[in-house]
């Protein structure tokens, strides 16, 4: 998307969208607030516009604005295929069936990426505000508001009110911070900005009450003592702040711009590379900042701040939430989360719940790059797994509360990357496997890699692009959008499952069709027929079949692909009552490893649930039991949605409060750890599927409702069928349910062992009480 078509649809937005005063105030008093800066970048509270991110500080004498724009990445366009794959494949296969797993996992060595590895998404720059002679502070108070997506700042020094707040706005494409103090001229600012990247440079100027700072450069680099093959990094980068100071005296000192005697300064920035795709870097990053700035020059703080908070909450204010009052709520947030295991705490659980949705809105736009490992915020050159999109499920988790949480464009991000992921993944299947279609392994980057990368052992893993055409039908199954499925998700998905048409193959020893090699994320090593993979292969074959009979076309595919599910080996229970993660029953049962492959099936899938497959359910819960309750936090995230899937709220529930206790920053951010951004949007996901289910050709009410949160109400969760419902619960039963029925499809309702089905009309919304009676 070219900008000036992101700025004409924003205003499309902005014209149309409407404030919803009431779900605004349903969300109660939604904001992460502290009582001392941020010492540490775990500590710093984040702003974003899917693009254009930030990390803030809000120290006293001297503030940090870390800064990312999502396209600054290390590498070249290049192409990862390795020519020696396809005459390897075989050799690889049949050392598996032979049992020699040694033997094939150092022959398939020659089915790897080249180079080995991907490239890494990195930080932009710094804007430091220095204040000289602030020291000492008073009522201080750090805050995000979720409501408005803004960060704030206030304190006192020697009497003077000093505030400041920042916000990154999708509508115009810039980080703005207006400064101010109560009494006339009593700010003092030394204003500069720095790069991580050492070629980075710096200048500045000065017009009449305004400032430009410029930094540019380009990039170096930075894998030459870890890859021969790395091409040397080429983006061209460019990032301009322009200060404006109405009543303040401005002067250049050095490289920044100081600021005497003013009672208000605002700064307004933004940032671009030379990236165009994944093909072509022809983009002149000083020319988009230069029309940015152009286009945002006479727009005041207000106009800025109320354009962004139109649009942001065309977003968020479609869902509220309220979970109980708590008496921690007039704590700080570090505090409460620190204490919330000891506290009955229902209103962070509001909070934690509404920031995932505010970090989507904030990292994942139509236009922008998807949310990858850390969404767009980084500080590091090197940041861990190069902060790139792991598609083992880490990317799939950071869009698993999309369309449940009402956030469908969101999700257009990862759909555009997608996209791309065809073209090259295209090549990779013809040419490393011989197959037609398209194919993804565990890991890509902004240069859309789709080779299997790092080491066989869990690099060779071909259903990654299964696993994300799974978003696309999920895009068309929660709002019934024909368009979008027929020219959008249905191509996608035939060519994804065109390549498991040609790529699967029988296995001696049972005779069903399976996946070889591959891996169970990651687990166990190179494999012959993971669980995992086939429970991901059916799910892509049977959204083909169910899309392709909704379009009325490619039956005889349909067919093929009815008749190859048929044969593909089914989900089997071991020895100790577990669902096996191989073909083979050798699960160890004091294995607790932190990744839980084999149980795709239960969460995201849609094969195995109690009511309809109650051994396979059965048999999960024992895999559980094995792997234990521990795990990094996107592996503790994605045991609370597996439990809420095994109605087991209890246990749900005490999944997401170790999430929130051990593996949550004071900022709320999930540690992994460090920093990663799945286990924010794992979690939400997981407390949505504790209220509501829809996976199960039902919608499924409060179906995991724990005793914790035994009363509360939620509205604007989106359910498949284009269903939109509000709930409402009293001692732990349902009180009431509205159901705006989008598309006019039928509704198979549940709660408890009540089920009731009717036809519904488009745009009417049909209200429950708690026998499912109509009001």
């Amino acid at each position: 998307m070219t900008f000036s078509f992101r700025i004409t649809l924003c205003a499309l937005i902005i014209a149309s969208s409407l404030f919803d005063s009431s779900a605004d105030a349903d969300n109660r008093n939604l904001r992460l607030w502290y009582n001392q800066p941020a010492q540490q970048w775990v500590e710093a509270l984040p702003i974003g516009n899917g693009s254009l991110g930030a990390m803030v500080f809000g120290g006293v004498k001297l503030e940090r604005i870390q800064f990312n724009q999502d396209t600054l990445w290390t590498g070249a366009p290049r192409d990862y295929i390795n020519p020696r794959a396809l005459e390897t494949l075989p050799k690889v296969r049949q050392l598996l069936f032979e049992g020699k797993q040694m033997e094939a996992d150092k022959t398939a060595s020659d089915m790897m990426s080249i180079p080995l590895r991907q490239e890494s998404y990195q930080p932009f720059g710094d804007v430091y505000l220095d204040f000289p002679e602030l020291e000492t502070a008073e009522e201080y108070v750090r805050e995000l508001d979720l409501d408005h997506a803004l960060s704030r700042v206030s304190y006192k020094v020697n009497g003077v009110t000093y505030k400041r707040e920042i916000l990154s706005s999708f509508v115009d494409q810039v980080i703005v911070m207006r400064i101010t103090a109560d009494q006339p001229g009593s700010i003092h600012c030394i204003i500069t900005k720095t790069s991580p990247h050492s070629n980075g440079t710096t200048t500045n100027t000065i017009k009449g009450k305004t400032g430009l700072i410029i930094l540019s450069g380009q990039l170096q680099d930075y894998h030459k003592d870890r890859e021969k093959l790395t091409k040397p990094s080429i983006l061209r980068f460019e990032s301009q702040l322009r200060i404006e100071s109405p009543d303040g005296e401005i002067y250049k000192l050095g490289q920044g711009i100081e600021i005497k005697q003013a009672s208000e300064i605002i700064l307004k920035l933004c940032a671009a590379t030379s990236y165009k795709n994944f093909r072509d870097i022809g983009n002149d990053p000083a020319k988009i900042c230069a029309q940015t700035i152009s286009q945002t020059a006479d727009k005041s703080y207000q106009e800025l701040k109320d354009r962004h908070i139109a649009d942001y909450q065309n977003l968020f204010n479609r869902v509220a939430i309220n979970l109980g009052d708590s008496e921690a709520s007039k704590l700080p947030t570090d505090q409460r989360i620190a204490d919330f295991t000891k506290n009955n705490d229902p209103e962070l659980l509001e909070i934690y719940f509404q920031y995932a949705r505010y970090l989507l809105i904030s990292s994942s736009r139509p236009g922008s790059q998807p949310a990858n490992l850390q969404g767009i915020w980084n500080y590091q050159i090197q940041p861990p797994w190069d902060s790139k999109w792991t598609t083992n499920i880490n990317t799939e988790m950071n869009y698993w509360p999309a369309e449940m949480c009402n956030l469908s464009e969101c999700h257009q991000a990862l759909y555009d990357m997608i996209d791309d992921l065809t073209i090259t993944g295209a090549k990779v299947a013809r040419e490393h496997y011989g197959c037609r279609g398209w194919v993804l392994h565990h890991n890509t980057d902004i240069w859309r890699g789709a080779a299997p990368i790092n080491a066989a052992n869990h690099g060779i893993w071909m259903t990654g692009g299964a696993w994300l055409c799974q978003h696309l039908w999920w895009g068309y199954e929660f709002t019934q959008d024909k368009e979008f499925l027929k020219n959008r998700a249905y191509p996608v998905m035939k060519q994804a499952a065109l390549f498991f048409v040609d790529f699967l193959v029988e296995d001696p020893r049972s005779g069903f069709l399976i996946s070889a090699p591959s891996n169970s994320p990651e687990n166990g090593g190179l494999a012959a027929g993971p669980t995992m993979d086939h429970q991901i292969i059916r799910n892509l074959f049977a959204n083909c079949i169910t899309a392709s009979e909704t379009l009325g076309v490619d039956k005889a595919f349909r067919n093929k692909l009815t008749k190859l599910r048929q044969k593909i080996a089914p989900n089997k229970i071991g020895q100790y009552g577990q669902l096996q993660e191989w073909l083979e029953d050798k699960d160890d049962p004091k294995n607790q490893h932190r990744h839980v492959s084999h149980l795709w099936g239960l969460h995201p899938g849609n094969e195995i649930t109690p009511l309809k497959t109650p051994d396979l359910a059965e048999a999960c819960k024992v895999t559980l039991s094995h792997r234990g309750d521990g795990g990094t936090g996107w592996s503790k995230a994605w045991k609370v949605n597996f439990w809420a899937r095994l109605h087991e709220g209890a246990h749900s529930y005490k999944m997401l409060s170790e999430l929130i206790d051990k593996s949550t920053l004071p900022n709320m951010f999930d540690s992994h750890p460090p920093f990663q951004i799945d286990g924010n949007f794992g979690g939400t996901s997981g407390i949505t599927e504790m209220l509501l289910q829809s996976h199960d050709g039902q919608i499924h009410l409060l179906p995991a409702l724990p005793d914790a949160l035994a009363q509360g109400s939620v509205s604007g969760l989106c359910a498949r069928g284009g269903f939109e419902i509000d709930l409402t619960w009293k001692n732990g039963a349902l009180e009431s349910a509205a159901i705006l029925s989008k598309a006019g499809q039928p509704l198979i309702l549940r709660y408890k062992d009540k089920v009731i089905k009717m036809k519904t009309q488009s745009n009417q919304t049909y209200i429950f009480d708690q026998n499912l009676k109509r009001q």
